[in-house]
């Protein structure tokens, strides 16, 4: 049977079997969201504090920022591409499926989804962490709720942070499992809030934080520049902080079949997601760098509350901490949502159990969505930071196979409907390509802690593809008898 049949009918045809179907509800403006909300996260609180101990130098600091951005609006212009001609949920599944063929779908699809839910229950800890400070912040306004959480030791208090963290992946998914129409207006909401609050945010360092800085230096002036394989290094950590900081541009992938007009919205969105990401990451840097000294947001996990509180006093940490909750409450609400697509998409093509892409009316992966939850607050409750660790390596991975895959559909299909073409193409698909691939090498280089166990989560990933298309063959045949 043709990989490509399969891939370009799968859901489809999923559809005629389940109670609903995925809904084409979905524009060009809730793609932005969804990337604005899965992006913007825990990220922009600690990267710039590892940015800077790495290249401490102002216009090195921003340059690799900048570098990031381009590399997401080098890919774009192919994800793009590939999102159009194939209008499929699940996200760069369906691409490495359709160009590579099923293994290397499976691979991407399960490392993707697995790697969803952990990030996910990276976030809601991160939540849980957020809301405590900020309580004991604000002890003034919660004195009865901050005197309980002071009397409360360390074991107790980390139960309390899992007890939020879990709270709110039960509170998003209930949401969710009314239909795609509430997740999608949730994802608009705080997308909008989110973005509002970092943009007051940066007017208040440019307006207020004039003189600042200036007061705040040491003397010290910057190490110098010595061009050394150590430089090299350092400047690879940096960027690789950056890469995976700035990920998530491409969310509107996740919900092809769900997008209105998915030839023209998708490419609008990925492209307008890039913009709108980069802006905002840059600006918000910027201002940091307005109000601070380089010395004292190196090694900064928190160095925008540091800003923060130079702006507005001691009012600053607990302002930028209700802005990242809100923040994290968006992320939360994109990425269940992808990892209940992935799983779809997956279960779809036979790849995953069949009862997975069982779709409500309301047009949400039921039974996808609770399996996310599920896998997603069982990460809360262990240890999974090592687990996470692992399945980062496959990020750049996946994207070098999407990047593959255009070229491979190009030539396996030159005539298959393409409503976006790449621009520059081939050399700009090479040129990320490349930059993936230098970018993957890097990884191995400089992580060589997690890049083994990487490496045996991509050799245990074969037999659990054969196992799954085992069961869903067991599956299909029981029930034609």
């Amino acid at each position: 049977m043709s990989t490509t049949a399969d891939a370009s009918s799968s859901q489809p045809a999923a559809a005629v079997h389940n109670r609903g179907r995925l809904l084409q509800v979905l524009g060009m403006w809730f793609g932005i969201a969804a990337a604005i909300g899965n992006t913007i996260a825990a990220g922009i609180v600690r990267t710039p504090g590892n940015v800077a101990e790495q290249l401490p130098h102002a216009w090195l600091f921003l340059l690799v920022w900048v570098l990031g951005g381009a590399y997401a609006l080098v890919g774009a212009s192919s994800m793009a591409e590939l999102g159009a001609l194939i209008p499929h949920s699940g996200g760069q599944y369906n691409f490495s499926r359709r160009g590579i063929g099923e293994y290397a779908g499976f691979l991407v699809g399960w490392s993707d989804w697995l790697s969803t839910c952990g990030t996910n229950a990276a976030v809601a800890i991160v939540i849980g962490e957020y809301s405590i400070v900020l309580v004991n912040l604000l002890h003034k306004h919660f004195p009865v709720i901050s005197k309980y959480l002071q009397g409360l030791d360390k074991h107790q208090q980390d139960l309390a942070i899992k007890l939020i963290a879990v709270s709110v992946l039960l509170l998003f998914a209930i949401l969710q499992w009314r239909g795609v129409k509430w997740g999608s207006g949730a994802q608009l909401i705080t997308a909008a809030m989110k973005t509002g609050a970092f943009v007051i945010v940066v007017i208040a360092c440019f307006a207020l934080g004039g003189g600042l800085r200036a007061a705040a230096e040491t003397g010290q002036a910057p190490p110098p520049i010595h061009f050394s394989w150590s430089f090299i290094v350092a400047f690879l950590v940096a960027l690789q902080a950056v890469i995976y900081t700035v990920d998530g541009w491409d969310g509107v992938i996740y919900f092809g079949a769900e997008v209105k007009n998915p030839g023209k919205d998708v490419p609008r969105a990925i492209f307008g997601s890039v913009f709108s990401i980069m802006a905002i990451y840059l600006l918000l840097n910027a201002a940091v760098l307005y109000v601070l000294p380089m010395n004292q947001i190196a090694g900064n996990n928190f160095a925008l509350g540091a800003a923060a509180n130079r702006i507005f006093g001691h009012l600053g940490d607990p302002a930028i901490r209700l802005i990242m909750i809100i923040s994290l409450l968006s992320c939360i609400n994109a990425c269940q949502m992808f990892a209940a697509r992935t799983l779809f998409a997956m279960s779809t093509d036979r790849l995953f159990f069949k009862q997975a892409s069982i779709v409500n009316k309301g047009g949400t992966p039921t039974v996808s969505l609770l399996l996310s939850t599920i896998v997603g607050v069982i990460f809360i409750l262990g240890s999974f930071e090592r687990v996470i660790a692992m399945l980062s390596f496959f990020f750049v991975a996946n994207y070098t196979l999407s990047y593959i895959s255009v070229f491979v559909l190009r030539k396996r299909e030159p005539d298959a409907p393409r409503p976006y073409r790449a621009w520059g193409y081939p050399w700009t698909t090479a040129l990320a390509l490349a930059a993936s691939a230098i970018f993957l090498v890097a990884s191995l280089v400089t992580d060589r802690d997690n890049a083994p166990l990487a490496f045996l989560i991509l050799v245990l990933s074969y037999p659990l593809y054969r196992l799954m298309k085992w069961v869903s063959v067991a599956t299909d045949k029981s029930a034609e008898a």
